[in-house]
């Protein structure tokens, strides 16, 4: 009976590279393709979201349905397209935002928008804001101290700048955004 030689050294590394390099390649197209990873650098989001919490977006969320009003959104910022934030939809293309006394009115509706997520009562009057077509109104959730559209040159987030939906913070408290 013949025994089988092991194989050599550089064959067993060359093997192990290649499920390397198959590994890295899967990982990296999933993060640019897939998913955004990110870590939140301010408190505009508070309570929703704290400074430091990392959360995964969808980068698909969008490819079969449009931006909903409320969804938590990863974009770039329509003044500084080098800057990513993270912002809650209020305004969908086509609507007027008016905000009387920290209360959202869309299309002038009788009823303000029922904000649950909201930490304190919002300050301030502000608006009205038409939200041109392929265009987003977003806010904070922790309105008093947040740099949103009610302040910024460019008031919308374009359709294009929108890079994906939180859906989940896996730190340091793992919580899923579906329960705002």
């Amino acid at each position: 009976m013949r025994r089988k030689k092991p194989a050599p050294l550089w064959s067993e590394i060359f093997i192990w590279c290649k499920y390397i390099a198959s590994a890295l390649a899967v990982a990296l197209f999933i993060n640019n393709a897939v998913i955004v990873n990110a870590v939140v650098p301010s408190g505009s989001m508070a309570d929703t979201i704290s400074v430091g919490d990392r959360i995964i977006g969808s980068r698909l969320a969008y490819v079969f349905s449009p931006p909903a009003r409320g969804d938590v959104i990863l974009f770039s910022f329509p003044d500084d397209e080098s800057e990513q934030y993270i912002k809650r939809i209020i305004g969908l293309p086509g609507e007027t935002i008016c905000i009387v006394e920290g209360r959202v009115y869309v299309d002038e509706a009788e009823l303000p928008l029922d904000e649950p997520y909201l930490m304190e009562p919002p300050l301030g009057s502000f608006g009205p804001f038409s939200v041109p077509d392929e265009c987003y109104f977003v806010l904070g959730d922790n309105r008093n101290d947040s740099y949103d559209s009610r302040f910024w040159e460019h008031p919308y987030v374009r359709r294009d700048q929108i890079r994906a939906k939180a859906d989940f913070c896996y730190y340091p408290h793992p919580y899923s955004f579906d329960n705002d």
